[in-house]
């Protein structure tokens, strides 16, 4: 063999076992809602028909500028566990969209608003464009943190129209003017509850115990081990946002949103 046939054999070899890169579509929408008010979203697809479609509720105020910031900026390696973490749940069979604050409420929601049948209209007009879109999706509410509020709420709110929820680090206990869910009655909830904590969230409002409470009517997922955070116990880049177990996480919470198994003890 000439000596120079060889390296080009081993690298077409190569290339032709690489992956092909991921595809990825983001679409920032305008979503009419109730009058004068418009709901931003960004749209993150790896497929034209996904099998489902997971409606994401950021924690905090829910406020991610979405019509001010460069989408990069938006899903940046900081922010939020659900939004920079958000093409990690992306395949061709899950889709993923990220709920901004409404028109009316720009400067972020409070609890208030997150259990109001004002939000609940707004997240139900997403709804309807998404099952448009997608006709056969399963549509499944993700919140982290405060972002819990609206997904437990709303799909109280919503019934049937929302196929299973995700709870990931839920308030638990009220704080200051906000309820956070302790007034809310899961008994009632009639939708499919998937709860995700992890065992040393350090943030007070948000106890293990409490979930570990819920853990024999629906399923649970527990999170284990932590790294240095980089952030206060109540923020993203903590053990309440899963810092540094963000892969397992998303695994766990993907599998269970497209039915396949999934693991309960992440350690």
């Amino acid at each position: 063999m000439h000596p120079l046939l060889l390296p080009l054999i081993l690298l077409a070899a190569s290339l032709a076992a690489a992956p092909a890169p991921r595809v990825i579509q983001r679409e920032l929408l305008r979503i009419p809602t109730r009058p004068g008010v418009i709901q931003p979203v960004l749209l993150l697809t790896e497929g034209v028909t996904p099998k489902a479609v997971a409606v994401m509720f950021p924690g905090g105020s829910g406020k991610q500028g979405l019509l001010r910031r460069p989408i990069e900026v938006v899903l940046g390696p900081r922010g939020n566990f659900l939004v920079r973490s958000a093409e990690q749940f992306l395949t061709p069979d899950l889709a993923v969209l990220i709920l901004d604050c409404p028109s009316d409420q720009a400067e972020g929601m409070n609890d208030a608003f997150r259990i109001s049948d004002e939000h609940a209209a707004d997240v139900r007009a997403v709804l309807t464009a998404l099952r448009v879109r997608f006709k056969g999706a399963k549509i499944h509410l993700v919140g982290t943190s405060r972002g819990t509020v609206s997904a437990a709420y709303v799909a109280q709110e919503l019934g049937p129209a929302v196929d299973g929820v995700v709870l990931s680090s839920s308030v638990f206990r009220a704080s200051g003017n906000n309820l956070g869910l302790s007034l809310f009655k899961f008994e009632r909830l009639k939708t499919p509850l998937l709860l995700v904590h992890h065992a040393e969230d350090g943030c007070p409002v948000c106890p293990y115990g409490q979930a570990l409470k819920l853990a024999d009517k629906v399923p649970l997922i527990t999170v284990r081990g932590s790294i240095e955070p980089e952030s206060g116990p109540c923020d993203p880049l903590a053990n309440h946002g899963y810092f540094g177990r963000e892969a397992a996480v998303v695994q766990g919470i993907r599998n269970w949103i497209l039915g396949l198994p999934f693991e309960r003890d992440i350690p």
